[in-house]
């Protein structure tokens, strides 16, 4: 199995016995979501009080989960204004997967959350983020591998909620890119 797929699969399993809600995102929700392409990382957002992170972060090292320092101390960085821990997995001593675990505290994360679908991976049901929601954190990053993504979500799923990304763009502060986006699109 694609050690990245097994990494998912490791967190995803720790997550459904804590009863953590979550949704899959990155290169892997694209895979999901547009022309599938390689990817060495796993991305999700998750449900969890910063309070409740100790206990989780016990269940992750038993799986050999790797917790920086700093994580288990109280730490936590930000991206784009959204809290972020970066874990790692090892497979070998010289072949690891990054994990970058966004806690979901803001309304724009509860309302990816709320709005997550389950997709099937290597023979398991999965959350993912939706294709819209994944456009929109694609346009907050803007790399280009991120615009080159959010192109191919576009072309592979057409008609997408339109409304529902407007409606976000605005407070995500990313009105215009979605707009040239959306007018190249069609």
């Amino acid at each position: 199995m694609n050690p990245v797929v097994a990494t998912l699969l490791k967190i995803v399993d720790c997550l459904t016995e804590q009863r953590i809600e979550y949704a899959v995102m990155g290169g892997l929700a694209v895979r999901a979501h547009a022309i599938p392409r390689p990817t060495n990382d796993v991305d999700l957002t998750i449900a969890l009080s910063r309070e409740s992170l100790p206990n989780w972060f016990e269940q992750l090292e038993s799986r050999g989960v790797t917790v920086p320092e700093t994580n288990r101390s109280g730490w936590v960085d930000s991206v784009a204004g959204m809290p972020i821990i970066k874990l790692k997995t090892y497979l070998d001593p010289k072949q690891s997967v990054d994990i970058d675990v966004f806690l979901a505290e803001s309304e724009f994360q509860s309302s990816i959350l709320a709005r997550k679908v389950q997709l099937d991976v290597e023979g398991r049901l999965i959350w993912l983020i939706t294709a819209e929601d994944l456009i929109l954190l694609k346009l907050i990053a803007r790399l280009p591998r991120d615009l080159i993504d959010v192109a191919d979500i576009l072309f592979v799923q057409g008609e997408l909620d339109q409304d529902y990304m407007r409606e976000w763009s605005r407070p995500l502060g990313i009105e215009t890119p979605l707009e040239k986006i959306l007018a190249s699109s069609s």
